[in-house]
């Protein structure tokens, strides 16, 4: 049985995995762990994860692991669960913590008030999410003076409490007890009045009432939408919901933002409905003995106003907030999704590329880079003035493309994106070159921001955008994260959903694909290095400083040199940074330096050095992984080494493929019937978005994306996807195009 240092709990090495023998409080107390015992308890059986994986990886974060160097080099300790796993417990992780804080507030609250009870205190502590929790808080948190509050002051308290308590009595008669005209009550009718109130607010205060009616609202609730008048032109685009009824728990993510947008825009009127007589018996039951006894007959009126005055909004806020969250992580999900799988977009790789962004008025703008993406050259041409300026133009573009040695021409995807690619077809460019259309989505910012002005101080805008265009070819990752993700547009309402929580994955999905395919520190732009895992955009800067102060990195123990990155942060990175033709071949490769001592027990119990091994297919077969398990390592972190040293530094993106549109260039050249190779630009809920090379994506609902029925479009596909589809119909006047992959042969993803 061996200790392993990191976790504070104890690990029998078999030759199978890694498992843990002891999670005693004790072993725990040991560790770094921050998480209560009832909150592991709550995660593993939540996520169906393991106890002892998940106080792992608590302990991992903690201390300040990010989520791809758990997921990569603590798989031993997490059972090697993936990022998705390791993310949702983090993200559990703070729900909870959040809970705690709140729960210590009202607490705190109470106690200071001298309200707190044990039985409350327990009801506090038992609660198991905010709103159960604000539940049992409302009737002693502090509000503004209700008609309740007021009524009390009254002191009509007390003739609430006895018509409550239905004695058979009348509470006129009671109320005439408790005229007072010096505290306001003039007569029978305003003590009852006062009395009404105080039920009223006390009757739809209480916790496990609010809950069923809140479980009401989402079971059975309705979303009634409804055009304002006068608006119906003005908001012509969200016709589909000027008169509609959907229920709440059956509306889709991007119905319900449609909607909201209709209404914020002042559209729409949009509210939630529910059976009011199935809120009114949630509310009174256990709580009238008799409804036609007279106390009964008048709770039963004040419940009926609570519940119109008091509850229903309540209910209905909670219920829109609740659709609200729902629709925002599933329009997240989906923007998530297609931007890690643009990211991730085959590469075309180190080869000189000339970029273009074509204009027809203001001309198009060239620059060439060379394989590194440098930028080398750059002009504007005119082609499409006239002939003479297109000969002309064909010539600049002929003699560039020789100078620089081009091999591809990247040409946006904008306006006159189709014509430019006629014209370099026919501008007779020397050599074999290949012209490939680039989605130019986000150039524009990025050719405005902070870093290409850094970049390139002397060059304009116009520069700028073109090199992003070019370099968006030869390596889509590299060039993508110097943009907000936002921009990069391959989302669905990104405006509408919760910002902070829209950062926050789309971040993480940045950070997951650039540790995905790993960084050679050498090249990487401090954008780019930013994202690498414990790395801060101060100590990516620091990193290029030091570059450019001392030149190229040699090892990755060199990257200890730089300022402000310590033991952490190295421990953190320096898997994913690769430096080729380094002293230490292993620089070249995902290994992590820890195992470095590993790998070279490997070669020297073949006699071999570790280049030697890292050549040799043959000699890493004799090597008996089980010969090699340890305190700190074990089979599945051996394999990963083992895949490593098999093909060091590989890229896992696929292989870069052109494409070519059909001979089509504008919308009226479309014809229902025809079928046309496109790209999918876009997924959705409803459908996926294709470029079909006319200026227009068309739009494939997700009813004719395939001949089964499917559940989610990504079942058939996602961006960067080269499919074929069918024009169903074209809509010049509102520009739309309705496209299908029904009933073709190969039409899903062919990538």
């Amino acid at each position: 049985m061996l200790q392993h240092q990191d976790l504070g709990a104890v690990y029998s090495l078999s030759d199978r995995d890694c498992t843990v023998l002891d999670l005693s409080d004790d072993a725990i107390a040991e560790g770094e762990r921050l998480m209560p015992r009832d909150h592991l308890d709550r995660i593993s059986s939540e996520l169906r994860l393991r106890e002892h994986h998940v106080a792992a990886v608590a302990d991992l974060l903690a201390s300040g692991s990010t989520v791809p160097f758990i997921a990569r080099y603590r798989k031993e300790a997490t059972g090697s669960m993936d990022e998705v796993a390791i993310g949702g417990i983090r993200d559990r992780l703070e729900q909870l913590e959040k809970l705690d804080k709140r729960r210590e507030a009202v607490l705190r609250s109470l106690e200071e008030r001298e309200l707190l009870t044990p039985e409350l205190e327990a009801s506090v502590n038992s609660a198991e999410s905010l709103s159960s929790l604000e539940d049992i808080y409302l009737p002693f948190r502090p509000k503004r003076r209700t008609r309740a509050t007021k009524a009390r002051e009254m002191g009509l308290q007390p003739l609430a409490d006895r018509i409550l308590a239905q004695q058979d009595g009348n509470p006129e008669e009671y109320a005439a007890e408790f005229i007072d005209t010096d505290k306001g009550v003039s007569s029978v009718e305003d003590a009852l009045a006062g009395a009404s109130d105080i039920l009223a607010e006390e009757l739809t205060e209480v916790a496990e009432t609010r809950e069923s009616v809140r479980n009401l609202f989402w079971s059975k609730g309705t979303w009634e939408s409804r055009v304002l008048p006068g608006k119906e032109h003005e908001g012509s685009r969200f016709r589909d919901y000027f008169d509609r009824s959907e229920p709440v728990r059956r509306t889709p993510s991007h119905r319900v933002l449609a909607m909201r947008r209709g209404e914020d825009k002042g559209v729409l009127s949009l509210m939630i409905k529910v059976p009011v007589d199935e809120m009114l018996k949630i509310v009174v039951r256990r709580q009238i003995r008799d409804s036609n006894s007279n106390e009964g007959s008048f709770i039963l009126d004040a419940a009926e106003d609570g519940c119109k005055r008091l509850l229903a909004s309540s209910m209905e806020n909670q219920t829109r907030q609740r659709s609200k969250e729902e629709a925002d992580t599933e329009a997240i999900r989906v923007f998530a999704l297609n931007l890690r799988k643009l990211l991730l977009a085959a590469p075309l790789g180190q080869k000189a590329v000339m970029a273009v962004d074509p204009g027809f008025r203001t001309g198009c703008k060239v620059v060439c880079l060379d394989a590194q993406g440098a930028l080398k050259d750059w002009t504007t041409i005119h082609p499409f003035r006239s002939s003479g300026e297109r000969g002309r133009a064909a010539k600049i573009i002929r003699d560039l493309s020789g100078k620089h040695g081009t091999t591809f021409v990247a040409v946006g995807n904008g306006t006159a994106g189709r014509e430019t690619e006629v014209f370099l077809a026919e501008a007779d460019l020397p050599g074999d070159v290949t012209v490939v259309s680039v989605n130019e989505s986000g150039a524009s910012i990025y050719s405005a921001s902070e870093a290409a002005r850094e970049e390139f101080p002397n060059h304009d805008i116009t520069v700028r955008g073109t090199v992003s265009i070019g370099r968006r070819l030869q390596d889509p990752l590299a060039e993508l994260v110097k943009l907000d993700p936002k921009s990069i547009g391959v989302g669905q309402y990104q405006h509408d959903v919760d910002q902070g929580m829209l950062k926050k994955s789309l971040d993480g999905v940045v950070e997951s694909c650039v540790n995905t395919v790993g960084v050679e520190i050498n090249t990487a732009s401090r954008q780019l290095l930013a994202y690498v895992s414990g790395l801060s955009p101060a100590i990516a800067a620091n990193i290029a400083a030091y570059r450019e102060e001392h030149g190229p990195f040699t090892s990755r123990r060199e990257l200890l040199k730089v300022a402000r990155l310590g033991p952490k942060a190295y421990e953190q990175c320096a898997g994913f940074l690769r430096i080729t033709d380094g002293k230490n071949p292993l620089d070249a490769s995902a290994v992590h330096p820890e195992s470095y001592p590993i790998v070279r027990k490997m070669a020297d119990s073949l006699g071999i050095t570790v280049r030697e091994l890292i050549g040799s297919a043959e000699q890493r077969q004799k090597i008996r992984l089980q010969d090699f398990v340890d305190d700190r390592v074990g089979l599945p972190t051996l394999r990963d080494i083992m895949e490593e040293l098999e093909r060091p530094g590989r890229d896992p993106r696929e292989t870069f493929q052109t494409f070519s549109f059909a001979d089509v260039h504008e919308m009226k050249d479309l014809e229902e019937g025809m079928i046309l190779p496109g790209i999918v630009t876009n997924v959705t809920n409803f459908g996926a978005f294709v470029d079909v090379g006319v200026h227009q994506d068309g739009l494939v609902h997700i009813s004719q994306m395939a001949d089964r029925r499917i559940a989610s479009t990504a079942e058939v596909a996602s961006v960067g996807d080269k499919v074929r589809v069918l024009v169903l119909e074209v809509d010049m006047e509102r520009k739309r195009i309705s496209l299908s992959m029904r009933g073709l042969p190969g039409a899903e993803a062919e990538a």
